[in-house]
Formats: C-alpha cells, sequence, structure tokens
C-alpha cells in the first residue's frame, strides 16, 4: 500500500531560495514541493492543488506574504493549512502570527532547521485532519443508538486520547521531556477539576484537553527550547510565542469541543491571577477556569521535574514556593483546593513516573 503523498507549497520571489527549498526535500519520496513566485501565482496554484503546508516569503511584489495570508485564512477551504512565514525581520514575524501564520523561519534560513520545521507542521496538520475525521464519522454513527456505536464510541474517545498525547508530544520531546508529563498534567487536571466542582463533562474535557497546552513549543527554535542557561529578555520574548503559535494550532471549528478548549488552554495557561502574566494580561477570573487549572498543575509538575537548566525541585520546596505565588500567580481557592488534597496529587505523580 502506497503512503499519501504530502504537499508543501513554496511562495518565494527569489528564485534561489525556491531551488534550495525543494532539494531539501529532494530526499523526501513522499513529498511533493509546488513553487511560486509571488503571491499572486500561489492562489493560481491553490485553484488546482491543496497543500498539506504553505511555506510563505513575506516581501513579494504584485502580492505580499500578509495579504495573502489575509486571503488564506478568510477562506473556508484553505484557512485550515498550516503556514510557516520567512522573514529576517522580527517585527514582520509577529505581525504575520497575528495574520494568521502557524509559525515562522528566521532569514537567512538554516536548512536542516527549515525542513524540521515543516515536517512539525506537516504532522500537526495529519493529526488535526484524523481527529476532525473521526469526529465526522462518531457524528453520523451517533444517530445508529446501538451497541456497536457504544463500543465504537469508547474506543474513538480512548484513541482521540492518545492522538492528543502524542499531538502534546510532538513540541515535548524537543523540550526533553516525556508522554508521563504529559499523561500527569491530565490526570491532575481532571482531579482539580473534580475538586474545585465541576461537572464530570467538564472534568473530561480538561483530561482530553490539557496535554496540548504546550504545543505551540513546535514553533519555537531548539536554541532557545533546550538553553542550559537563563534566557535573555530577547530570547523569552520569543519563548513566550508558544502560546500564540498554540492557539493558531488548534483553531477549529467549536463543534471539536477538545481542541476548542486545547486552543484556550494554551493561549491562557501563562496568564496570572494579577495580570501579570502573558500572552494578553488576562487577570482573575478573565483567565478562563480550564487555564486557571492546567496553570497550577502545569508549575508543580514542572518544578518537580527535571530539566535541562536545572535538577527537579523536592515536593516541599515545590509547595513552598507555589504557596509565594497564592493570589498573585495562582487563583487562590484553587491553590488553596491543592494544597489540601496534595497527597492524591503525589499519588498521580507516583503512578506516571518518568
Amino acid at each position: 500500500m502506497f503512503e499519501e503523498v504530502s504537499k508543501i507549497l513554496v511562495v518565494d520571489d527569489e528564485t534561489v531560495n525556491l531551488e534550495l527549498i525543494s532539494a531539501i526535500f529532494i530526499d523526501s519520496p513522499n513529498i511533493m514541493i509546488l513553487t511560486a513566485s509571488d503571491g499572486l501565482e500561489a492562489m493560481e496554484v491553490l485553484k488546482n492543488h491543496t497543500p498539506d503546508v504553505i511555506v510563505l516569503d513575506i516581501r513579494m511584489p504584485r502580492m505580499d506574504g500578509i495579504e495573502v495570508l489575509d486571503a488564506l485564512k478568510s477562506d473556508q477551504s484553505t484557512s485550515h493549512i498550516p503556514v510557516v512565514v520567512l522573514s529576517g525581520d522580527e517585527k514582520e514575524r509577529k505581525n504575520a502570527l497575528k495574520h494568521g501564520a502557524n509559525d515562522f523561519i528566521p532569514k537567512p534560513f538554516d536548512a536542516e532547521e527549515l525542513k524540521l520545521r515543516v515536517l512539525n507542521n506537516l504532522q500537526v496538520k495529519k493529526y488535526q485532519d484524523l481527529i476532525k475525521n473521526i469526529n465526522e464519522v462518531l457524528q453520523k454513527e451517533v444517530m445508529k443508538k446501538t451497541k456497536e456505536l457504544r463500543e465504537a464510541l469508547e474506543l474513538a474517545r480512548e484513541a482521540e486520547y492518545e492522538m492528543v498525547v502524542k499531538l502534546g508530544m510532538l513540541s515535548e520531546f524537543r523540550d526533553e521531556e516525556t508522554g508521563q508529563h504529559i499523561r500527569r498534567i491530565s490526570h491532575y487536571s481532571k482531579l482539580l477539576a473534580q475538586l474545585a466542582g465541576l461537572s464530570e463533562f467538564e472534568q473530561n474535557i480538561l483530561f482530553y484537553a490539557s496535554p496540548l497546552h504546550d504545543v505551540g513549543k513546535v514553533g519555537i527554535p531548539d536554541s532557545i527550547l533546550k538553553k542550559p542557561g537563563p534566557l535573555t529578555s530577547e530570547e523569552f520574548e520569543l519563548m513566550k510565542l508558544h502560546t500564540v503559535i498554540g492557539g493558531k494550532i488548534l483553531t477549529s471549528d467549536p463543534r471539536f469541543i477538545t481542541l476548542h478548549a486545547g486552543k484556550i488552554i494554551a493561549e491562557q495557561h501563562h496568564e496570572k491571577w494579577d495580570g501579570s502574566g502573558y500572552p494578553k494580561g488576562l487577570k482573575e477570573r478573565e483567565i478562563h477556569i480550564y487555564a486557571r487549572i492546567v496553570a497550577v498543575c502545569d508549575v508543580f509538575d514542572a518544578m518537580t521535574s527535571d530539566r535541562v537548566y536545572r535538577p527537579a525541585f523536592t515536593v516541599e520546596q515545590t509547595l513552598e514556593i507555589m504557596k509565594k505565588g497564592k493570589g498573585s500567580h495562582f487563583d487562590p481557592q484553587l491553590i488553596e483546593i491543592f494544597f489540601n488534597n496534595i497527597d492524591e496529587f503525589i499519588k498521580i505523580r507516583e503512578t506516571f513516573r518518568d
């Protein structure tokens, strides 16, 4: 059985870049490279082809990259296609993200980094398509109301969770974390939601969506993600963009409840109760309850785990530090519930050890 061919559209007015990027994928037989020398030509190509990823230059004659982005994201038939922008200007890259770009590559680009970023976005697209297809099939099957359907629903839910975990791991394995971190966050979040009085429906939403909290890290360079020392202010500004990138990746039809909740969590889990977080500086109950719950769970797991820049803290040290964030970093009610039930969270940590 032949593996499906993935299409990558490269749009750049510099012929040498089109040739170089095409050459980067010459050893990938299941990837077809389509090229366009400017935005207008790209729109013509899109009339006959639906690419899986678009690599897009910003500065081009006739129709520049921002105009192409606006056209792509306003059209339902192309809005779901991941777009990786090429630019040597930081302001241009941030502007492109605001207009719907999913990722960026600085110019002049490193060939290996470009290939890895494009392949990462291609993998994310495949998982999104798979989850979407599963949900569409289930919506049709639910009309049958049979025992066979109930069994299929249970299996599909388990499969969805595994796909969400794998999607989360696309970023985590580059951050030297494991699938166990993803599973711990999932179980922590459901437990804290239960203790906070959320409905069983919302507990399950958090269980399935919380693993997607850091998926936007696929768009952060390894030089920042794996840096053994503290980040510079410029590097930290780039790191903060993983919340924006995660939201772009997970943007979908609201009917896909897991992806919609994952988008909220990815965008808001670094917001803080006192408004000093990012990316939007939301405060108190402006921050969605899902994100407030994941914020507590993510900090606890991060601090009690080894990182490239420091060894793990003990549980006692971690709790002492987290107490100082009550009412500033964390929702004061949620953190109090967490402290009062810490033994249950430690049991989860022991069950899903790295």
